[in-house]
């Protein structure tokens, strides 16, 4: 079953990355290449952990609260054990030093598992498992990344998806990786940008970039 639904995060992210950079293309993380990677703990639930991910009761509205009072974003990441995809998150995307460093300053992230049983506040109060709480939301592929607004307020009177501003729906490669983590702190989406059009963006922009000098 575990090899099923690993197979159905790769073909999911199969379909994420058909369009990307041209081999060699910066990204936001490439300064500071040189520092020591980051690399993750493999707890005993199979999951690959960062260790500042939000360690909490997992109620919802206090976590987007704190990241708040602390000027960050809040975001969920849904993985599942045997992910490869999940793995290469951690171990390629997330062990680049400067990239995590900048995640890690502007983002609290709690962990949720796909499967898992551990007990979710919603935004609405509702109580319910990890595993109920990515169906809630439409989570069918692992790694999955939900960003969520600012404001507290900005969640009341909408459930599951609706609260979301932008969705990771698969596993990016890093510039896009990076790109998503970006397009919410500017804040893109609130001006009704969509992440493709921020992407081909960010690529004319470095495209023009060699031609200035």
């Amino acid at each position: 079953m575990t090899f099923i639904r690993s197979l159905a995060a790769g073909v999911a992210a199969v379909l994420v990355t058909l369009i990307l950079v041209p081999a060699g293309q910066p990204h936001a993380a490439d300064a500071g290449a040189e520092e020591v990677r980051v690399e993750p703990v493999l707890g005993d639930d199979g999951l690959y952990h960062q260790t500042w991910f939000l360690n909490t009761f997992m109620d919802l509205r206090d976590d987007l609260e704190a990241s708040r009072a602390e000027g960050k974003r809040f975001a969920i990441i849904i993985e599942q054990a045997g992910c490869p995809y999940c793995r290469d998150m951690h171990t390629v995307n997330l062990a680049d030093p400067a990239l995590n460093a900048w995640i890690r300053e502007r983002f609290n992230i709690l962990q949720i598992n796909l499967w898992g049983d551990r007990e979710v506040t919603d935004f609405d109060g509702k109580t319910m498992a990890e595993k109920d709480f990515a169906s809630r939301y439409a989570v069918n592929f692992t790694p999955t990344i939900l960003f969520f607004p600012e404001d507290p307020a900005a969640t009341d009177g909408k459930v599951g998806p609706q609260v979301e501003v932008a969705r990771m729906p698969g596993y990016f490669r890093p510039f896009h990786f990076t790109a998503m983590f970006e397009y919410v702190w500017d804040k893109r989406y609130a001006k009704g940008q969509p992440f493709q059009r921020y992407i081909l963006e960010k690529v004319a922009a470095q495209e023009a970039a060699p031609a200035q000098r």
